[in-house]
């Protein structure tokens, strides 16, 4: 399960080792009961019906996290963000032989940049924050060999390979790596580094993530490269900014929220501020002043919205087709079948 790969990643960095690499774990999930936010710049004042269950989240997370000690780790997404001075620098692993083309590369950093600026948003004006804007830059792309990459203008592409034989990028180059910012050894230096690798494998289900990035399905990810919200990807990014999996238990009276996997397509009031406990918590490190923090406190809106399914609509390869309480298409696209996983998710395989 995905906690346990956070954490054991998160661990193994403290002491300076590579991290192991994920293992496969499906991520059910559901567009029912979802909310999106209007989101204002306040100070710590979560809606009332989320403080105890905020509260339940922070201790478990304390207490089980780096073998107890959560907030002795340094490299959580927040660490790595003002690192760069508010900027983050992805590199590619492109672990398939399907040729990436250049629009697929605009598209896979227009996706990044969308992603990473939900999250954001809910820090935006946030207790000291100090970034209005998080722009996202690919650095660099690794794939099996240069052959694939067509459409290269001046990018930079590795063909390194990790020790499983997939493509991977320069270790010199990578913050995972080098986390004393020192970027002497990359090619580029330090302009050229990259802070987190999306990593897209051909046929993997689910996804991981941690302080070195996410790693997606090349399918789901290119089959929804356009979507508003890749709900699989930003449950991955949640991770990287150290938030939970909540596969053996549920906060008292939240049930929909994206870090549930199986509950929401999009981040909810309840993700965000999760997001915002560990900034609060964390913000002391980066000598940061907080002169910049709203001094009313703002409480969050939400409006709910249902997704409802109808006849003749058609539901695409990866996409969710049934579960409990789920209202939306039931029918796969063509040369994909609705395939059982849990009580809650069934999906187009």
């Amino acid at each position: 399960m995905l906690s346990f790969i956070t954490l054991v990643v998160f661990a193994t960095l403290a002491l300076g080792s590579p991290a192991p690499t994920p293992t496969t774990r499906d991520i059910p999930t559901s567009a029912e009961d979802v909310t999106a936010a209007l989101i204002s710049p306040s100070t710590w004042n979560p809606p009332s019906n989320l403080t105890t269950a905020l509260t339940q989240v922070w201790d478990h997370e304390m207490s089980t996290y780096n073998n107890g000690n959560a907030l002795g780790f340094t490299n959580y997404g927040y660490d790595i963000l003002v690192a760069n001075s508010g900027k983050l620098n992805y590199c590619v692993r492109w672990e398939s032989n399907v040729t990436l083309t250049a629009t697929d590369r605009t598209n896979i950093q227009n996706a990044l940049q969308r992603s990473i600026g939900k999250w954001m948003e809910w820090l935006y004006g946030f207790d000291g924050f100090p970034y209005s804007s998080v722009p996202v830059t690919v650095t660099g792309w690794a794939v099996y060999n240069t052959s694939l990459m067509s459409g290269v203008t001046s990018e930079t592409i590795y063909t390194n390979k990790d020790s499983s034989g997939a493509p991977e990028c320069a270790e010199a180059c990578g913050r995972f790596f080098h986390q004393d910012n020192n970027y002497s050894g990359c090619s580029g230096g330090s302009a050229k580094h990259y802070d987190m690798s999306l990593w897209l494998t051909e046929g993997f289900s689910g996804g991981a993530g941690g302080d070195w990035g996410q790693r997606v399905g090349r399918e789901y990810a290119m089959q929804n490269i356009n979507l508003d919200s890749m709900h699989i990807i930003l449950h991955e990014m949640g991770h990287t900014f150290a938030l939970d999996d909540f596969y053996d238990w549920t906060p008292t009276g939240v049930t929909n929220f994206i870090m549930l996997a199986g509950s929401s397509t999009v981040i909810t009031n309840f993700d965000g501020w999760m997001l915002r406990d560990w900034w609060r918590h964390l913000k002391t490190r980066y000598n940061i002043s907080s002169s910049s923090s709203s001094s009313t406190s703002t409480s969050t809106t939400t409006t709910t919205t249902t997704s409802s399914g109808g006849s003749g609509c058609t539901v695409a390869k990866w996409g969710q087709c049934g579960g409990q309480s789920y209202t939306g298409c039931t029918t796969c696209a063509s040369g994909s079948t609705c395939t059982y996983s849990n009580a809650y998710y069934s999906q187009c395989l």
